[in-house]
């Protein structure tokens, strides 16, 4: 059955189970808010609305329930009882007004009653502004923004952009709501991902490099961020975008390089490690100054086997989880589990993702299989359950 035009494709778990108070006061930015709402549904957020007078004038109540296919508050006479039941509260657009209202506990509307219950009941709210520039950078509006900051409210700016401050892309804002709302719960975790390719110099312009496009690492920060843990990327060459919404990514291109960076994160307390990069095995021995010449025939480039950075790591990894992927080609299954558990064994992982060459993108396929140190394995459907897999790991610790 096809989906209807009321329905979404669920890409993620991050909020679900959860009851989300979408608020959206004035101002033009209020015609995203259709965008927002299905975002919030796909990653399963059961969601209500709370619109203020002005925004309606921007968008109507119909539209909004068509996206949220939820309730949609008006005016007092709504169904004030839902108020007291949401876990978490997104005010998109916000004006300054809204903020200024909420700072002294004005009661002039559903959405400002609801802040207001929000806040005798501890509940994570996070407010996106959208006003003019001159506005804005007015000091009024600095001291406005701190003050709603003091009072535990995540404020989420946007670029300035043709001479406004808009809010950043629904993507974005849900992403990080997200995070707001979890990041309190328990068994978050500090998280450092390789992902991508790794490549070695020939000469100065041109290097030995290997296949990884880096979207399975990004998807396993993006599901590990929205959950709200707090996640370091270290990425080697990569031809996909990293979501803008990932703390940190540091670039590193060479294995060792790489490494190195990985020994310096080492030194904190991180919990848990991702090794999705696809170091290379072999490196240039002796890499060219400049540029080799042209048309002088054939060129010999000789190969030294690099260092295996989930073994090199072994001891510095100590004591939190390490899931390693391994990618293997012409093996049957069996022998891919075998290969998957000797990796464990050797370099002390928790678990690794195994999976075969051939299989990759292949319709029927499974996208892998995760292998634990007690010699289980479990079929990864797709990238969505290797997400919640690998999450799964991490969240239960070592």
């Amino acid at each position: 059955m096809g989906l209807r035009d009321t329905d979404v494709e669920v890409r993620g778990s991050s909020l679900s189970g959860q009851t989300i108070l979408l608020g959206v006061s004035g101002g033009i930015a209020a015609v995203d808010t259709v965008r927002i709402a299905r975002e919030l549904r796909r990653h399963g957020a059961n969601i209500r609305v709370a619109m203020t007078h002005s925004a309606q004038r921007i968008i109507t109540p119909l539209a909004v329930e068509w996206a949220t296919q939820g309730e949609v508050i008006t005016d007092w006479d709504g169904n004030m009882e839902v108020l007291n039941e949401v876990d978490g509260i997104l005010v998109a657009p916000t004006t300054r007004d809204t903020m200024a209202s909420y700072i002294h506990g004005l009661q002039h509307g559903p959405l400002m009653m609801a802040l207001s219950v929000a806040r005798s009941r501890n509940c994570p709210v996070m407010m996106v502004p959208s006003m003019h520039l001159d506005l804005a950078n007015d000091p009024v509006t600095d001291d406005v923004v701190n003050e709603v900051r003091k009072q535990g409210i995540h404020v989420l700016w946007g670029e300035e952009n043709e001479g406004k401050r808009k809010t950043p892309h629904h993507e974005e804002i849900v992403a990080r709501f997200a995070h707001h709302m979890n990041r309190s719960k328990k068994n978050r975790r500090d998280i450092v991902i390789t992902l991508g390719a790794t490549r070695s110099p020939i000469d100065d312009i041109r290097y030995v490099q290997n296949t990884s496009t880096g979207a399975t690492g990004f998807a396993l920060a993006d599901e590990m961020y929205r959950h709200g843990h707090d996640v370091t990327c270290v990425a080697g060459v990569t031809s996909v975008t990293a979501p803008a919404w990932l703390p940190l990514v540091l670039k590193a291109a060479e294995p060792n390089s790489m490494l190195k960076e990985l020994q310096v994160l080492a030194k904190d307390s991180i919990d848990a490690w991702i090794h999705t990069a696809a170091v290379l095995d072999y490196l240039v021995e002796r890499p060219a100054e400049g540029k080799i010449a042209s048309q002088q025939g054939s060129l010999q480039v000789d190969l030294i086997e690099g260092v295996k950075h989930i073994e090199a790591l072994r001891t510095v990894c100590e004591g939190s989880v390490r899931i390693g992927f391994k990618l293997e080609s012409g093996i049957k299954q069996k022998d891919l589990i075998y290969r998957a558990s000797a990796q464990i064994e050797k370099a002390g992982m928790t678990a690794v993702v195994a999976n075969r060459l051939e299989d990759l993108g292949v319709k029927g396929k499974p996208r892998g299989y995760l292998v634990d140190s007690l010699g289980s394995h479990f079929v990864l459907e797709d990238v969505h359950a290797m997400c919640e897999a690998v999450r799964t790991f991490v969240e239960r610790g070592v």
